[in-house]
């Protein structure tokens, strides 16, 4: 395929798949949103292939060796990709771009791709420490890919990263809590659950008269995320100024999710949770205030020692 045509498709992943990002993209540099899309367009794919989604959206049901036979594919496609073999789909060819170009270990690759062999393998989350690393496989190591992109290669601005995309993957188990316990799928820690008087299985989690207790449940992992989120503020000081608006702008943007999923109560998942355009104009406006902030005043200054979180970086 040709450039143009791999980024038009890119672009039109992320038009379908993730408004919000898209609005948050627009604040980038044109190198770096363009490389933003074309990452983007490759998680996006790998994910919607082993769900049988298109964009997060719909739902076909795969045999367990189907999705084995896919979650297979992804890790040859991406290793051919990465070796610079000619690509012809644009969803490898996308990121084959992307990951040359930024010199993106294999590794971090692969890592995104374990963490859908933890879904196909239907991983049991005992304990926060395995749910924090099932977030590092789906969006934390995400993070630092779009943070190498972002031309990132401090450890300490990579580790912030991470810690941003922990927050965001955190936020959305508590959003989708009940929509993945309906197709079996079960992210809360399940020594929480036992402690909150609730078994630890899909169907009791998704079960209504259960609402109140899976919602204390929830709250915990949510203030669990927020730590996270003070500590990639404190990374914005070390991304380019437009990236750094553009990062401030998504973090507030899920920041809100989960506190809309917090202030909803045991009612919250009668509709999915979602920022209104208003109030994402009014939290990408505050972002571009956070990033000139943290841009003038704390440039230049050691950021503060990040707290004990758990990490992969």
């Amino acid at each position: 395929m040709t450039a143009d045509a791999v980024l038009a498709a890119s672009k039109a992943s992320i038009t379908k798949g993730s408004r919000s990002f898209r609005s948050a993209s627009r604040l980038f540099d044109p190198a770096v949103r363009e490389d933003a899309w074309l990452l983007y367009a490759w998680c996006r794919a790998c994910d919607d292939e082993i769900d049988g989604q298109d964009h997060g959206f719909a739902h076909e049901a795969l045999s367990v060796e189907e999705q084995k036979r896919r979650l297979a594919r992804l890790y040859d496609m991406t290793r051919r990709a990465m070796s610079g073999e000619p690509m012809s789909d644009p969803t490898f060819a996308a990121f084959q771009r992307v990951a040359i170009r930024h010199r993106l270990p294999e590794r971090w690759a692969m890592d995104m791709i374990d963490g859908f062999a933890m879904d196909v393998e239907h991983r049991d989350y005992v304990t926060l420490d395995d749910v924090m690393a099932y977030c590092w496989h789906v969006a934390g190591v995400v993070g630092v890919m779009m943070a190498r992109v972002m031309g990132v290669t401090d450890p300490e601005v990579l580790r912030r990263a991470q810690d941003l995309g922990l927050a965001f993957q955190l936020t959305n188990i508590s959003r989708d809590v009940i929509e993945d316990a309906e197709g079996g799928r079960l992210y809360l820690p399940a020594d929480w659950l036992v402690e909150a008087g609730l078994e630890p299985t899909a169907e009791a989690v998704a079960a209504t008269h259960n609402r109140e207790t899976v919602h204390r449940v929830t709250q915990r992992l949510l203030a669990v995320a927020e730590p996270y989120y003070d500590s990639a503020r404190d990374g914005l000081r070390g991304l380019p100024f437009r990236s750094s608006m553009a990062i401030a702008a998504a973090r507030g943007v899920y920041r809100e999710i989960g506190r809309k999923v917090r202030r909803g109560g045991p009612g919250v998942w009668k509709r999915r949770v979602s920022v209104g355009r208003a109030m994402k104009l009014w939290l990408f406006g505050r972002g571009a205030l956070i990033a000139v902030w943290t841009q003038t005043l704390d440039r230049g200054k050691a950021p503060p020692p990040r707290q004990a979180l758990w990490t992969r970086v």
